[in-house]
């Protein structure tokens, strides 16, 4: 019987062979999907759900920096720099999930969480929020017990 992961990657090929049905299939790469990293895990999940015909993406809490150092030669030949590096915090909502997803018309928020990355308290908040306006908050660890959530709630409906 095929992993989750297995099942993924033959989605995903089966979807380039539909999207470029000229190319021959043994001459269509297809990039091999994994859930290796916290990262990888999280576009694989964002994977099956566009294939499985939700909506999802990543969502970025992160803030940004803004560079507006310059860098310059003076008259003597010295290289000189003026300028700084700002932080800007990011707009987001404090403790907002990794993914946000549509799936069968229902709002599912995801976090990902890898080897012993735990909960904060500011996702805590975030998830009793989601839960009281009646969405869907999963903390997924690896790609078997999305695939698992989802077939047992998403096949049937939600």
């Amino acid at each position: 019987m095929p992993t989750p992961i297995q099942i993924l990657n033959e989605m995903n090929r089966a979807y380039l062979r539909n999207k470029y049905p000229d190319i021959p299939p043994d001459l269509l790469y297809c990039k091999p999907i994994k859930a290796n990293s916290a990262n990888e895990l999280t576009n694989a999940v964002i994977k099956f759900i566009r294939l499985t015909g939700g909506q999802a993406e990543r969502i970025s809490v992160t803030g940004r920096t803004i560079n507006t150092r310059k860098t310059y030669t003076d008259i003597l030949g010295h290289r000189k720099q003026i300028g700084s590096v700002k932080y800007i915090p990011s707009a987001m909502s404090k403790g907002s999930a990794d993914i946000s997803a549509t799936i069968q018309g229902k709002s599912i928020k995801i976090e990902i969480k890898w080897g012993h990355d735990r909960q904060s308290q500011a996702q805590a908040k975030y998830q009793a929020e989601i839960e009281k306006a009646g969405g869907i908050y999963l903390i997924v660890h690896t790609f078997d017990e999305f695939y698992e959530w989802y077939c047992a709630c998403c096949l049937q409906s939600i």
